[in-house]
């Protein structure tokens, strides 16, 4: 027994006290959660709820059921209903100007991660602010920030938090300039700051990943930061901040900045995340490459060799063996 005994994960336990199958299903959206998984809906019978218990979003003790916490966070109507992870929905709040001073509108979401995955979202996109673009001569708004970046910054700190700790939430704070995304918890002890992006798939909570996969909110193939940097280039915004403090992990998407407008340090980690995307694009950084990153031209080739110098001097990338000639030199992360 005691070899073939383990730890419940977090998932597993039982957010709710032993209920009727009716109960089971007017506490979870069962309908949105077939919708997400492409899966036939076949009602509110039995066969449903061997299919929830099987995937471990409800246990069964005779006739009475029990909502695992990975249930309740993965389709709850309103997790409020759930005391152990009423505290885990997530806020977004806005604030007027560069610091949390003055909080103009606060939501804090209700339904579970995955069905509510989609609306928070669209929440988001509500709030930050829009451009005008004409396109085909007719006018459209889009987004300052790039909606795959947005999405997956956002699936990383729903799926990766620490449930462990108490009395905090994930939350998505939008101030004039930025947008950071925090979740509870720090790094695993194999990750470090400088090899997120691109680096292999590692969650502390796997079920949820492997559940959030299946509905498509996220891809579980490490590729999550790497979409979102390479957006970032493409949109051509300062680059992603990873920062950590004591029991925390964030995420700042910068709103768009000319070049003369960045500080060198932030000239600098683009000049690397840009090597590191073009590392596992089997590519190398090159001075046109970087130029184009920064949407920027040909006669301003002097000051990316510039900064591609102090990249190097500040040891965030390296000369690549056998790039010959400064003018077509190419550059690799540090680490390669």
């Amino acid at each position: 027994m005691l070899l073939n005994s383990r730890t419940p994960r977090w998932e597993e336990l039982r957010a709710s006290p032993l209920m009727s199958m009716q109960d089971v299903f007017e506490k979870l959206d069962i309908v949105s959660l077939c919708k997400l998984l492409e899966r036939p809906y076949s009602g509110e019978t039995r066969e449903t709820m061997h299919w929830l218990v099987d995937e471990a979003m409800v246990v069964a003790h005779g006739d009475e059921y029990g909502i695992t916490n990975l249930g309740a966070l993965a389709a709850a109507r309103n997790l409020e209903e759930f005391r152990d992870v009423e505290r885990k929905r997530v806020r977004i709040v806005k604030y007027r100007g560069l610091n949390k001073i003055e909080a103009i509108s606060e939501r804090v979401g209700k339904e579970g991660y995955a069905i509510g995955f989609e609306g928070l979202l669209n929440t988001i996109r509500e709030i930050i602010p829009h451009s005008e673009i004409i396109k085909a001569a007719l006018r459209a708004e889009v987004s300052v920030y790039p909606e795959i970046a947005l999405r997956e910054v956002v699936a990383n700190a729903l799926i990766h938090q620490d449930f462990s700790l108490t009395g905090t939430s994930p939350m998505i704070e939008l101030f004039d300039n930025r947008i950071e995304v925090t979740n509870p918890g720090n790094l695993l002890p194999t990750k470090s700051l400088d090899r997120l992006i691109g680096t292999r798939p590692e969650s502390r909570n796997e079920m949820l990943a492997s559940t959030f996969r299946r509905f498509g909110i996220c891809e579980e193939r490490g590729t999550g930061f790497q979409k979102a940097v390479a957006a970032i280039e493409l949109y051509g915004l300062p680059p992603v901040s990873f920062r950590q403090t004591e029991n925390t992990f964030a995420v700042t998407i910068f709103a768009p900045r000319k070049f003369s407008e960045m500080s060198q340090h932030e000239r600098i980690e683009a000049c690397y995340q840009h090597a590191v995307i073009k590392y596992f694009s089997s590519s190398t950084l090159t001075n046109t490459s970087l130029r184009e990153r920064f949407k920027m031209h040909e006669k301003q080739r002097t000051q990316i060799s510039n900064l591609i110098g102090d990249a190097v001097s500040a040891g965030r990338i390296k000369r690549k063996d056998g790039s010959s000639g400064n003018k077509f030199a190419e550059y690799v992360p540090y680490w390669a």
